[in-house]
């Protein structure tokens, strides 16, 4: 297991139950935005047959080199040539991508046209009104965005720890948020693009915001009942949506 965070593993396990009970023998999934392909390594150790594939060389350099299976290929791949490659999949995974998106929809519609009329997309994403997002990530950006002492302490503070911007699931240089989903704006763009969802999770809760996190990531027992406390809270509560979609069927 190469994530170490609950969260990331709750998530994980989210996906595979749904491809295990989704999808027909030898079918194919598509990792759209793979980074570093975590979860692409992971599906193919279930026996899947796996195409991670990302617009970052970086993030598909490092993919390649950690790859032992031959049931997993990565590939340099943007959305207009996945759109004129023509291939459909049986799964397609978009996991913590739609919100590092401009124009997300415009995604969406390439997946669409990606995945079999029977096959299943499963989405992560944060919750844009979530913890972790409201008290870290949207005060970070906004003092990014100004440039002032705030945030040329928290840099300084960032390299004191360590932390070089990047995570387990990708080296890309640029991980910034751009979208904040709600479950109902998540819905809204589902259905502008001919998806329903059929299913909603919950990952975390406030796990992964400081100063819990100083704490949280030395103690997995308290990661293990942060998302269990999720489960119990409002979704609006929750840092984290995983969720199933289908296409719209035309009758």
């Amino acid at each position: 297991m190469e994530f170490k965070r609950f969260a990331d593993i709750k998530r994980l396990n989210f996906i595979i139950q749904t491809l295990k009970e989704s999808l027909p023998d030898g079918a194919e999934v598509l990792d759209v935005g793979c980074g570093n392909g975590v979860i692409s390594r992971s599906l193919g150790e279930e026996g899947f047959q796996v195409r991670g594939i990302d617009v970052s060389a970086r993030t598909i350099e490092k993919a390649k080199s950690l790859n032992r299976f031959p049931n997993v290929l990565f590939e340099v791949v943007s959305a207009e040539q996945l759109l004129a490659g023509g291939k459909q999949y049986h799964a397609v995974i978009c996991s913590e991508v739609l919100e590092h998106l401009q124009e997300p929809g415009k995604l969406l519609s390439v997946l669409h046209q990606s995945l079999h009329d029977n096959g299943v997309l499963i989405v992560t994403v944060p919750n844009g009104r979530g913890p972790r997002e409201l008290f870290v990530t949207r005060p970070v950006i906004r003092m990014q965005q100004k440039n002032n002492l705030g945030w040329r302490m928290i840099t300084r503070m960032k390299k004191w720890f360590g932390y070089s911007g990047t995570t387990v699931q990708s080296d890309a240089d640029d991980l910034r948020h751009i979208q904040f989903f709600t479950r109902s704006s998540l819905n809204q763009l589902a259905d502008e693009h001919q998806f329903t969802i059929q299913r909603f999770g919950k990952t975390n809760f406030i796990e992964d915001v400081f100063p819990f996190s100083f704490l949280t990531k030395r103690i997995i027992g308290l990661q293990k009942l942060d998302c269990a406390v999720a489960e119990w809270l409002p979704y609006g509560m929750t840092g984290g949506f995983v969720s199933v979609w289908r296409k719209k069927q035309i009758h």
